[in-house]
């Protein structure tokens, strides 16, 4: 009996992780549907994002370097 408890152990776990990873799947999906609207706004309104995007990286490499 102990070897079919720890099969549906396993199972048990999997099936709730797999469920698990869709839900994260869904939610990445809807971030990412928001983060385009956002950036299509802002390129509507004349905002450039590419400017913005190179003084963030170059601000980051900044706070990396010893």
């Amino acid at each position: 009996m102990e070897k079919e408890e720890t099969i549906g152990f396993h199972k048990g776990a999997l099936s709730t992780l797999i469920k698990e990873r869709e839900e994260l799947v869904r939610m990445v999906t809807i971030v990412d549907q928001l983060v385009q609207a956002h950036k299509k706004g802002l390129e509507d309104l004349g905002v450039s994002l590419e400017q913005k995007q190179e003084s963030t990286s170059e601000k980051s490499s900044e706070e990396r370097s010893p």
